[in-house]
């Protein structure tokens, strides 16, 4: 089995650092990335040839859409950990390797909720 995400986007704030009481501290942030998409017609050429995203710009090829998906990056390991939270800031496009958590808490209202997070 394979747990594993490559994603290169824009930092969304600057990285911040926690530490709970008997635990290892970790550096957190929230990374921004977009798919975009032509709408309107199929996904083929009138030459029959496929289209690709980054052809967006190269050819007008119709209406464009854009997802932004937010994900929430967690760095545990000691140097990368430091290094992210010293140098990543907001607005930086980074490339993030890690896997995906999926996790469990109950928020200050005592509700329960579901987190997804990679761990880079």
């Amino acid at each position: 089995a394979m747990n594993r995400v490559q994603l290169l986007g824009r930092v969304g704030q600057d990285p911040i650092m926690r530490q709970v009481e008997g635990k290892n501290p970790v550096t957190i942030f929230s990374l921004a990335t977009n798919e975009m998409w032509r709408t309107g017609e199929s996904e083929l050429t009138p030459g029959g040839e496929i289209w690709h995203p980054t052809l967006l710009f190269l050819c007008n090829l119709g209406d464009i859409s854009q997802k932004t998906t937010w994900h929430r990056i967690s760095v545990f390991r000691p140097g990368l950990r430091d290094v992210t939270y010293q140098y990543v800031k907001k607005g930086s496009r980074i490339f993030v390797e890690g896997k995906i958590d999926y996790g469990e808490y109950t928020d200050k209202n005592n509700v329960r909720r579901q987190a997804t997070t990679i761990i880079a």
